[in-house]
């Protein structure tokens, strides 16, 4: 039986990408390892999204082609963003990999495979297209997993390559989304983290308006479906009825992540985005108000071309003002093909770097002050794993390992955790187990806490 090893980089919507691809292979008979040096075809699915993705999705291409020096590995295949963008430049460049594929052409996975190892048996090469991607095998542990409700993105911001890369905005039927949320959840997945380019403008293509509150009427009523997550929703799309659902129905996680990149109006204009700071201001307000508990996350840009002093400190004091639960500083990146890599006054790196620092600083105190207040708070914590190995001293319990997991206002991968070291029964657990759980220590990002 034919073994495929699969390397997925970048974001949850690429990892979706990569579990499409895993399912039709799955389906077609080939055999799935994690093993590298055991895989007779490797395939790398990358991101192109900033100048740290690209290069890191280059040294795994170039890690993945020395895996056909041992004569075991027949074929590479470069799938994602990086390839959909630059298939061209990388054709000459890395011809190591006999196929490069576009990000919505997975439909034909396996039959491309086939088609490379004959290929290799006669001793050619050739790239090879897939087409529309329908089922998926899961990376993650089994009882969460990433939901795209859509493909592409509408918005035009002048920093970002997506539009570029996955084209205009397109939402996947609500129908279809509730029928792949059941099998996931028949499955055994008890959270879906709902992902996109922007979460909160989907249906306005194919309903004529937007639905996102009415896709989570849907999945809220998914028996033992027991957390929704809503990831990258854009301010200037949030509107009550979405508030309010979120309100009502307890399955879906009073934790909202809204990237807003910046609060000076004058940036916000020139990054092209659709918000402004009095929008933003009023959201944050109107979503604290009607849930009180809300946990929300941002991300933000550093160093964008043009900021000054003065715009990165009211910057600044906005985060400091506001609070924000969980918060990533990008420095800005140049990416060719967009507006902004052409826009004057670009910042050097070390101004880019130092700004990003100083909130991220800001934050480290401000994460640190609010788990404070979580101590001696009670938690449903969803735990994800064990680790035995390599826990620092201060955790460590008596167990010889640690239980970590995250209550709702943590996502998985990108979020603090919460630790478990104490407490009865903590051998019987296992991931995917909700647990109650009362907050004993709090550090700058994760939690410590015991079973009660």
């Amino acid at each position: 039986m034919k073994k495929v090893g699969l390397i997925s980089l970048g974001c949850p919507k690429n990892q979706v990408d990569s579990e499409i691809m895993l399912g039709y292979l799955t389906k077609a008979g080939f055999t799935i390892t994690n093993k590298e040096d055991e895989a007779e075809i490797a395939i790398v699915n990358t991101c192109g999204f900033i100048n740290d993705a690209k290069e890191e999705s280059i040294e795994r291409i170039i890690e993945a082609g020395r895996l056909k020096e041992n004569g075991i590995c027949k074929a590479l295949i470069v799938a994602g963003c990086l390839s959909e963008r630059y298939k061209e430049e990388l054709t000459k460049e890395l011809p190591e990999v006999d196929a490069f594929i576009g990000i919505s052409e997975m439909e034909r996975i396996a039959d491309v495979c086939n088609e490379l190892i004959e290929l290799h048996n006669a001793g050619a090469q050739r790239a090879v297209p897939l087409q529309e991607p329908v089922s998926r095998i899961l990376i993650n542990p089994q009882h969460y997993a990433y939901v795209k409700i859509s493909e592409g993105c509408n918005n035009r911001c002048s920093y970002c390559t997506i539009p570029s890369i996955r084209g205009g905005y397109k939402s996947r039927e609500i129908e279809a989304i509730i029928n792949e949320v059941e099998q996931l959840v028949s499955k055994g997945v008890k959270e879906i983290n709902i992902v996109a380019q922007d979460t909160t403008d989907y249906g306005l293509d194919i309903y004529k308006k937007r639905c996102l509150a009415e896709l989570l009427k849907g999945l809220v009523k998914i028996k033992n479906l027991l957390w929704i997550r809503l990831l990258y929703t854009y301010p200037e799309h949030f509107d009550d009825e979405l508030i309010n659902i979120i309100a009502s129905e307890e399955k879906i996680c009073n934790y909202i992540d809204i990237p807003i990149q910046h609060i000076d109006d004058e940036i916000l204009r020139k990054m092209k985005r659709n918000s402004s700071e009095k929008q933003i201001r009023g959201l944050i307000e109107r979503l604290r108000r009607r849930i009180p508990d809300i946990v929300l996350r941002t991300s933000l840009i550093a160093g964008f071309p043009g900021e000054t002093e003065t715009q990165h400190k009211r910057l600044y004091d906005f985060v400091k003002e506001t609070g924000f639960h969980r918060l990533g500083v990008f420095a800005y990146s140049k990416e060719e093909g967009t507006a902004a890599s052409g826009y004057k006054n670009q910042i050097t790196q070390k101004i880019k770097d130092r700004r990003r620092n100083e909130i991220m600083r800001l934050q480290a105190g401000i994460s640190l002050n609010i788990n404070r207040e979580l101590i001696g708070k009670k938690l449903k914590v969803l735990i994800d794993g064990t680790y035995p190995p390599l826990i620092p001293p201060l955790l460590r319990g008596d167990i010889g390992g640690l239980i970590d997991g995250r209550y709702y206002g943590q996502a998985p991968e990108v979020d603090s955790v919460v630790y478990i070291n104490d407490g009865m029964g903590l051998d019987k657990i296992r991931a995917g187990d909700f647990v109650n759980v009362e907050i004993t220590e709090a550090h700058q990002y994760d939690l410590v806490g015991k079973v009660i």
